[in-house]
């Protein structure tokens, strides 16, 4: 049984874990501000728990600077020990890591998420690429889907509401689109791309040389096809903010309005979008929550549509 942690202790991780997001997401740091304290806490937690992994196993500091990673399966091993440490209720020594144990006994998370997360880390150590639009969306799932899934839980989502749980899916995915779109050119640096091969072959770009000038039109195209599905996923998860607390869907309506900006910026920019990151500024957040604030009031007067069929559908039981 997982011993539940000192009040000391815990004080220290949420510090820590509150650190570790001003560092690695203005954009989440500043949308976890509108929840309660219980829930903006564990947030801050499960957030720097997914952030140390991804630094570990990207090479990166808080989400920046990513490089060439040469030992990628012996990375993914010590992640992978840390956080079944963890889940078994260990004291792990790795501030981040202990922040999983305690927001998952909190919340009675199921133990295949942190996993399924582990799963798409394990993708980018084998230099996996994504194939298909579908193994794109599997990629998504196990990256970003499946945090909307550990995210819903520390809002108070039970680990059974299987429709609500589709919904927070879907906001990670919008969310991963996003980021993949904006980030073509840095993930080109780095040796990764994640736009599917059947699509790069379609506009007749070579993955290896993906920021060629000459593919600047065709890529922009496929930049677009992602921000389009990442709106339809958007779209998709705003209905499911009637399930959660005023303060929750506040955050939830906010982020998804912060992120929903990058994308619909990156197909703005068209062929220029990797001239210079693009990003949200201050006033900009301000302007989405005000926004969001008054959308969360509202959302009980919500006309809520079944989720389109066509949108792909996150496992119910882990990795396939």
């Amino acid at each position: 049984m997982t011993r539940p942690a000192a009040p000391d202790e815990r004080d220290a991780l949420v510090a820590a874990a509150r650190a570790s997001i001003a560092r690695g997401s203005r954009s989440f740091a500043a949308a976890s501000l509108l929840f309660d304290p219980d829930t903006r806490a564990r947030a801050w937690l499960l957030y720097a728990w997914c952030r140390r992994c991804d630094d570990i196993a990207d090479g990166q500091d808080h989400g920046h600077a990513m490089s060439r990673v040469t030992d990628g399966p012996a990375r993914l091993a010590a992640l992978t020990a840390k956080t079944e440490a963890a889940l078994a209720g260990e004291v792990v020594g790795d501030p981040a890591f202990d922040a999983l144990r305690i927001v998952a006994a909190e919340t009675g998370m199921p133990h295949r998420w942190p996993r399924d997360l582990i799963a798409g880390f394990a993708l980018d150590a084998q230099d996996w690429r994504p194939q298909t639009e579908d193994d794109l969306y599997r990629y998504c799932y196990h990256v970003a889907g499946v945090v909307g899934c550990m995210m819903a839980v520390t809002m108070g989502v039970a680990p059974d509401d299987d429709a609500t749980l589709d919904r927070a899916c879907d906001l990670g995915m919008a969310f991963q689109l996003a980021n993949i779109a904006r980030d073509i050119a840095e993930d080109a640096a780095a040796g990764r791309h994640y736009l599917p091969r059947e699509w790069l072959a379609h506009a007749s770009i070579a993955p290896e040389a993906i920021m060629a000038p000459s593919h600047r039109p065709g890529l922009s195209a496929l930049a677009r096809r992602l921000t389009d599905r990442a709106a339809m996923f958007e779209a998709s998860a705003r209905m499911g903010t009637p399930a959660l607390s005023y303060r929750s869907a506040w955050a939830v309506l906010s982020a998804a309005a912060i992120y929903g900006a990058i994308g619909r910026k990156v197909a703005r920019r068209g062929r220029k979008a990797w001239d210079r990151r693009v990003a949200t500024g201050t006033l900009e957040k301000l302007r989405f929550m005000t926004r969001a604030g008054l959308q969360a009031a509202g959302r009980g007067r919500m006309t809520i549509t079944p989720r389109d069929p066509s949108l792909w559908t996150r496992p119910r039981q882990g990795m396939e």
